[in-house]
């Protein structure tokens, strides 16, 4: 077996440097956001919905949309969406423009939910992504 360089080790370690604190921190936002019946991926969806508008005009995204922003298979996300559609804090919709598309959009309460919780989360955030 090759020797492994010494930039290849830093390289490697820190990748999962990386890894280990994406891991510290999605359990920290879940532990945080579980009270409140959430978890990191179920506020990752609310945080993308209420931000800016897509390129339509519009706040409702496409679930293949969500799915690339989001890191989330598609059938992950169909389960995560159909979830928080059940709890009433998303509706989901037929794309007009492709009728086999489907659009996912915050509700009323939705909103509110991120509202009330978005400073909990980027409060993990600085606690556990700040120097």
């Amino acid at each position: 077996m090759a020797a492994v360089s010494k930039a290849e080790r830093a390289l490697v370690n820190r990748w999962r440097a990386i890894l280990a604190l994406h891991a510290r921190t999605q359990c920290e936002l879940d532990r945080a956001l579980h009270p409140h019946g959430l978890c990191a991926s179920d506020f990752e969806v609310l945080d993308l919905l209420s931000g800016d508008t897509v390129p339509d005009g519009t706040h409702a995204y496409r679930v293949q949309e969500i799915s690339e922003r989001v890191h989330l298979s598609q059938s992950a996300l169909s389960r995560l969406v159909a979830r928080l559609e059940r709890d009433g804090l998303v509706e989901r919709a037929m794309c007009a423009e492709d009728r086999r598309g489907v659009r996912v959009a915050l509700t009323a309460k939705g909103r509110a939910v991120h509202r009330e919780l978005l400073p909990v989360h980027r409060a993990v955030l600085t606690r556990m992504l700040t120097d």
